[in-house]
């Protein structure tokens, strides 16, 4: 789900074609391992059949653009304003969510910050007042939410104030990704 709503997020920037939008993603998402380029064109071919995202002609280089629809920029809205959580937060998606969103609209990614942090304190609180489990798996998991939540607490009280004076934000990047392998190094000269 990150991904799809990253992608769209990014969008809210401008059209982007594919392969600009796979590495936009891996600089917006530094603590996230390299999401693989055939996921970026899946994910693009999935929004599109959903009208999320519609073509914007092509580079000049023919590469073909991606633009939001508008239901594509409502979907991009709530995802960049709006904390929704039934159940525990999955973490690398809470990451995705306030780590991108700085890099687009930093004043919305302070309120997912403490909307985010709101959740994890009640959470918390729960736990903490919770009767403590009888068996050791389950007392285990126990420590566990309660150690997640604490880092969870820590880590978003930081975000927020990095964020409290933050104005700044990553337009796109216009000089075209890099493809394939890498040249080896040429041979040591004796």
């Amino acid at each position: 789900m990150s991904v799809r709503d990253a992608l769209l997020a990014i969008l809210t920037l401008g059209p982007a074609y594919g392969h600009q939008l796979h590495a936009e993603l891996a600089i917006r998402t530094p603590h996230r391992g390299a999401v693989n380029v055939g996921q970026i064109y899946g994910t693009l071919d999935r929004l599109t059949a959903r009208k999320l995202i519609e073509p914007a002609g092509t580079t000049d280089d023919s590469l073909p653009l991606h633009r939001l629809t508008r239901a594509g920029h409502a979907a991009a809205d709530r995802w960049m304003s709006t904390v929704e959580l039934a159940a525990l937060p999955e973490w690398t998606e809470m990451l995705d969510q306030v780590v991108v969103v700085t890099s687009i609209a930093p004043n919305r990614a302070k309120s997912l910050a403490e909307d985010f942090r709101r959740w994890w304190e009640a959470d918390l609180a729960a736990a903490r007042d919770a009767a403590k489990p009888d068996s050791m798996d389950a007392r285990l998991a126990a420590i566990a939410r309660e150690t997640q939540g604490v880092a969870a607490i820590a880590w978003l009280g930081s975000a927020i104030a990095a964020l409290s004076d933050y104005e700044g934000f990553r337009p796109l990047n216009e000089a075209r990704p890099r493809r394939g392998r890498r040249p080896a190094p040429a041979p040591p000269v004796e």
